[in-house]
């Protein structure tokens, strides 16, 4: 299993909708229980389902059953940061769009695309790497909704799907889907889908300057490379911290033992991939608690056991904190 996150500028959008609405970020902040703090680390990253939670938390602080789809229609190609100025300079759409395949992990290790060539269409697969909860509804629409948006800025043309096709159920009025993506897509379809003709992909991007290609790319590949180096150590000790749950919870000084560092080591190594042992430990918690609430059989007392609480109350004090929701509502919301 691998650890996915995301770029903490990803929020940045979620906050420019909601400040768009017409409500105080801070007050969502304190509702949704962000570290206002993080928008001050511009290198910092957060877990992907963190990113999940906090998406649906606006929708569901702003009322909106559409937020995903109108977060994509507020994109800007200068969201993506680096990724966005690499595309803003590929010649054409089609190799915009390889640059986002190549380096959206950049900004977003969770969701990307795979481009599927069918007669006089392409067909974008948007798909999910890794994810215990399975698709976010929000984030899959708004990422739908954000490549048209993508395109459009980057052609200056209408670029309008010939067809869509969500894995999840309708939650939204049609003409919501309607207004975002210009069709009506489908629903219950096993992947996530848009399909555009296939000359879509010979648009020439306006203003792309190859020079400035070259200089975005290299930094794109540096910031990429550096990552995908940087996740060894934490990947490799959530693996451990994983398999040692059934049996206890391990400490910082065991979690050293095993990786054959001092401790001291060891926590300046994590902070270099910007995380902390006590991040992984309760990443790790949070996605065995959410496992475990899914299997009825289990109790809250229960749970708490088996992921080494010292007691319920403090389980549900941290998984509130991890949710903003306490277990048992939690629980009452996925077999609602």
């Amino acid at each position: 299993m691998k650890k996915e996150d995301v770029s903490v500028s990803m929020l940045w959008p979620i906050r420019k909708l909601i400040v768009m609405k017409g409500y105080d970020w801070d007050a969502f902040c304190i509702e949704a229980g962000i570290d206002g703090g993080l928008f001050s680390q511009t290198e910092a990253r957060i877990e992907a389902g963190e990113l999940e939670r906090i998406v649906q938390a606006a929708a569901d602080f702003t009322g909106d059953q559409a937020f995903g789809l109108h977060q994509g229609q507020s994109m800007n190609i200068s969201d993506l940061g680096v990724l966005g100025y690499v595309m803003f300079h590929s010649k054409t759409i089609g190799e915009a769009l390889v640059a986002y395949q190549k380096y959206n992990y950049v900004v977003c290790s969770q969701y990307n695309i795979e481009l599927e060539h069918a007669g006089a269409n392409i067909t974008l697969r948007l798909f999910l790497n890794y994810s215990v909860h399975g698709f976010s509804r929000h984030c899959i629409e708004d990422m739908a909704v954000s490549l048209i948006q993508i395109m459009l800025q980057l052609s200056g043309r209408p670029i309008k799907p010939l067809g869509a096709g969500f894995s999840h159920e309708r939650c939204a009025p049609e003409e919501e889907y309607m207004a975002a993506l210009g069709i009506a897509p489908l629903f219950g379809q096993e992947e996530n889908t848009l399909t555009f003709t296939r000359d879509m992909l010979d648009f020439p991007v306006i203003g792309a300057d190859t020079r400035l290609l070259g200089v975005f790319e290299t930094i794109a590949e540096e910031v990429r490379v550096k990552l995908a180096q940087g996740s060894v150590l934490s990947s490799r000790l959530r693996e451990w911290i994983l398999s040692c749950m059934p049996s206890f919870f391990p400490t910082l000084q065991d979690a050293a033992r095993e990786m054959k560092l001092s401790a001291r080591t060891l926590q300046a190594r994590l902070k270099e991939e910007q995380t902390t042992y006590n991040r992984l430990a309760n990443e790790v918690r949070r996605e065995l608690a959410i496992r475990h609430l899914a299997q009825p059989e289990h109790t809250i007392a229960e749970i708490a056991y088996l992921l080494h609480f010292s007691e319920p109350s403090s389980f549900q004090a941290a998984f509130k904190k991890w949710t903003g929701t306490a277990p048992g509502e939690y629980r009452q919301q996925l077999f609602a």
